[in-house]
């Protein structure tokens, strides 16, 4: 009879908690509005090109000019020799400065794939590429390419998927599994960790032991650059990217474990870069921003974090490491979430979800 009671007493309290975050989860999705820009097909990403006019990628091969005001969808023409196979295609673009960088899973041939990255001079009609980085070895393999991109002065920071082949990402005189940062000329930044005690590492790469990184981003803030990380089962991770560190991958497991359920190893041990939040089980999480904006001033400063499988928005207050908030803004409302971006002007936010651009704004 006293364990009746104190099963009772334990499932009133997991209930009553249970009620509780959802009511959390259901006040922010009642302050928000959900808006359907346009209808696309497999999204992956997107990029501001003036208030007006966002580029966006799809992974099939096409890339496309949207008008916000007209709704107009323009194919823009390209000469990238992509190969869709798996989760590659073209995968993140990114403006800046009149020109167009892209990264993408590119045909090196017999199969075998590399995330490359390109630039292009901005044109409506068509987008003449050069090849500015290729991931060496080509692997074929369709999975974990990454890729995003983010600019930083003069340098472009760029993730590169270990291809699902683990270990490769330990191994720094390859480039998969590493954050790659050259400049913006495709030339090597001569302080990078090659030439400051790293002899053994490729000269275009940054940092490594990354599996599958598919967020990110400058913060306008404090001018770091902070990315998002896929685990396996488990092991999902924000955190900064740092000169010449290894976050661990396949070493570390990040909490998670192997598809089987084998553990992959401990979630962090001294000696690897140490994640600024851990998801366990796996959210997988997508692209990310620092927000900066008037729609949603209170965000300032904060993380907005995407998420696939999750279906989330979730926004984390980092400023403090050693006491982390985490909020879930909205949940199973515009499906698995692929982008982020932030309007330069008003703030608004503009998802990538499922097969449409999205607008979020305040109620």
């Amino acid at each position: 009879m006293v364990v009746d009671q104190n099963f009772l007493k334990v499932s009133k309290f997991f209930i009553s908690i249970f009620l509780f975050s959802v009511s959390i989860n259901v006040s922010f999705a009642e302050n928000l509005i959900f808006k359907k820009v346009v209808d696309l097909n497999d999204p992956w990403g997107s990029t501001f090109i003036n208030n007006n006019e966002l580029l966006i990628t799809e992974k099939s091969g096409k890339i496309k000019l949207i008008n916000l005001n007209s709704k107009k969808i323009s194919e823009v023409n390209h000469n990238l020799n992509y190969l869709e196979h798996g989760q590659g295609g073209l995968l993140d673009i990114l403006f800046k400065d009149s020109f167009v960088y892209i990264s993408y899973s590119e045909n090196r041939g017999s199969g075998k794939t590399s995330t490359s990255i390109a630039k292009a001079k901005f044109d409506e009609k068509k987008l003449n590429f050069k090849n500015i980085f290729q991931s060496n070895p080509p692997i074929n393999s369709g999975y974990h390419f990454g890729s995003r991109l983010a600019i930083k002065d003069n340098f472009l920071f760029a993730s590169a998927g270990e291809r699902g082949e683990g270990m490769i990402a330990q191994d720094p005189t390859k480039h998969p599994g590493s954050i790659i940062r050259i400049n913006i000329d495709g030339s090597i930044p001569k302080d990078n960790p090659k030439f400051q005690g790293k002899s053994d590492w490729l000269p275009e790469i940054y940092q490594i032991g990354i599996r599958n990184p598919q967020g990110l981003t400058l913060s306008p803030f404090d001018k770091k650059i902070y990315m998002s990380n896929h685990g396996a089962r488990g092991g999902d991770w924000f955190g900064e990217t740092k000169k010449g560190e290894n976050y661990g991958w396949k070493i570390l497991g990040w909490g998670g474990t192997n598809y089987s359920g084998i553990p992959i190893g401990p979630k962090w041990k001294p000696g690897f870069t140490k994640a600024i939040h851990y998801w366990v089980p796996s959210i997988a999480t997508s692209a990310i921003t620092i927000y900066k904006g008037d729609e949603f001033k209170e965000w300032n400063g904060n993380a907005l974090i995407t998420s696939l499988k999750d279906k989330s928005l979730r926004k984390l207050i980092f400023k403090n490491t050693s006491s982390i908030k985490e909020e879930i803004i909205f949940k199973d409302e515009i499906g698995r979430i692929r982008d982020i971006q932030v309007h330069p002007n008003n703030g608004k936010i503009y998802f990538l979800a499922g097969d449409s651009l999205w607008l979020m704004e305040k109620n």
